[in-house]
């Protein structure tokens, strides 16, 4: 009997990807839009510390977001209308994550000549977004305290591939076995470049310093 043979495409469809996502760095490059990627788990606080931030850059910067789900066009309302902040609602088609060419196909329903900053909240599970590079210039996802600090060992990718780590439902630490300090070592094991700001979505504790960390980051991309 014949084997069965097996071909290895996963290779050449990161290398397809990575080669798209550079190229929609470059064109965001040159129509100086600043692309970030948002991921997380979901229940972790994307969308309401996305809406305490951009209330927070409100005349700071022009923003849009791009929202991906599965399904449904919940959290592109409840942004538009908690900030009258732009927001487009991204179908994945049952797919757990987005890739180049689908960020892409997104940015060509937003007004890019009117905005500075495009945050894509990403579908929430902490594998396969990891995977795909989105042509973003920063990746930053959100870990929430009852999720457990223990999360950059399981899920040691999506860590490693983030610049900026916001560790949510600070006001909770008190009812939760969650170690702050023990995950701030985790996160250094994974990414000792990753900056970790602890924050509270729900209090306000933090976000301004998320609003000026994009606010940085936009400016020095932008000049650089």
């Amino acid at each position: 009997m014949d084997e069965v043979k097996i071909i290895e495409i996963k290779k050449s469809v990161f290398a397809d990807n990575d080669a798209d996502a550079e190229a929609l760095r470059a064109d965001l490059k040159a129509r100086g839009v600043y692309l970030l990627n948002l991921m997380s788990s979901p229940g972790s606080g994307k969308t309401t510390t996305l809406i305490q931030t951009l209330l927070r850059l409100e005349g700071r910067l022009r923003v849009a977001v791009m929202e991906a789900d599965i399904d449904s066009d919940v959290d592109a309302v409840k942004i538009r209308e908690a900030t009258g902040v732009p927001s487009i609602q991204l179908h994945t088609g049952g797919m757990c994550h987005l890739d180049a060419e689908m960020t892409r196909q997104g940015l060509d329903n937003v007004a890019l000549q009117d905005v500075d900053l495009v945050v894509l909240e990403n579908v929430g599970n902490l594998v396969c977004p990891a995977e795909f590079d989105t042509g973003a210039v920063r990746n930053a996802m959100i870990l929430s305290v009852p999720e457990g600090e223990d999360k950059p060992l399981k899920y040691p990718l999506m860590f490693s591939v983030c610049d900026l780590v916001l560790i949510n439902k600070m006001d909770v630490l008190p009812y939760f076995d969650f170690d702050l300090e023990k995950c701030r070592e985790y996160i250094r094991m994974r990414n000792p470049r990753a900056k970790v700001l602890p924050i509270c979505a729900r209090t306000g504790e933090g976000v301004d310093a998320f609003a000026d960390w994009l606010v940085e980051e936009v400016y020095n991309w932008k000049h650089a």
